[in-house]
């Protein structure tokens, strides 16, 4: 495996640091309502509507989160109720980080700043960023950027705001279609996919492979996290 080496890993958060249980929520909700196949095609539904929410102008997360499940309640022909709608966005602030992240994060931040760009929301992400157990330099929301990821604004925005090129960081998500596809397109050389199960691996996009944030620590040529009890 290459050694990356770079002024700042810059990561996304929810889904790759915060375990962003959208898809419990949604069964929390509705789980009592469908049948199990509804109930999976109304997860699938939800994910879908979320990227292309996001992919317009600017609007608040909580009303992409309604926009998303108001249309997926259209698609299995349920009837929608903002308040269920609220629910789901409601625990956002309450999930914390998977348990793989804490050691490696904190083995990170000992030797390179770490950053966050994350479509978020200024007053939600500090609650989820704060359960990650390592210290983060700088933590970069939607809501400031007046854009979603996939769109490249972030990226640009956070290149800015550190005052780097797109070589002098590695970034790292879980994600191709959030993350690692406008990485690729902005010329981010230093690429690591988490594989989480989310999306199936796509080696066009070069990036470095690893199964959980306990690995990133090697990747980046540091001397590994201590093992958990």
């Amino acid at each position: 495996m290459a050694k990356l080496r770079s002024k700042y890993v810059t990561f996304d958060c929810y889904g790759t640091l915060t375990n962003y249980d959208m898809a419990g929520a949604a069964r929390r909700v509705y789980g009592e309502r469908l049948s199990p196949e509804a109930m999976a095609s109304f997860v699938e539904a939800f994910r879908g509507y979320r990227l292309d929410e996001v992919l317009g102008a600017w609007k608040p997360l909580a009303d992409v989160v309604h926009n998303s499940v108001e249309r997926s309640c259209k698609r299995i022909g349920i009837r929608f109720d903002a308040e269920d709608a609220q629910r789901i966005y409601d625990e956002v602030p309450s999930w914390g980080p998977h348990p793989d992240v804490p050691a490696g994060l904190a083995r990170v931040a000992k030797d390179i700043p770490l950053v966050i760009l994350s479509n978020a929301m200024n007053d939600v992400i500090m609650s989820n960023v704060e359960k990650l157990g390592a210290p983060v330099h700088m933590v970069i929301t939607a809501e400031e950027v007046g854009a979603y990821k996939p769109l490249m604004k972030g990226f640009e925005y956070m290149l800015d705001k550190l005052g780097v090129g797109p070589e002098e960081i590695t970034h790292v998500s879980s994600s191709f279609r959030y993350d690692l596809m406008p990485a690729y397109d902005l010329g981010i050389k230093n690429k690591v996919w988490v594989n989480r199960g989310h999306e199936p691996a796509n080696p066009f996009y070069e990036y470095t492979e690893i199964k959980g944030i306990g690995e990133l620590p090697a990747a980046l040529g540091l001397e590994p996290a201590p093992q958990q009890a």
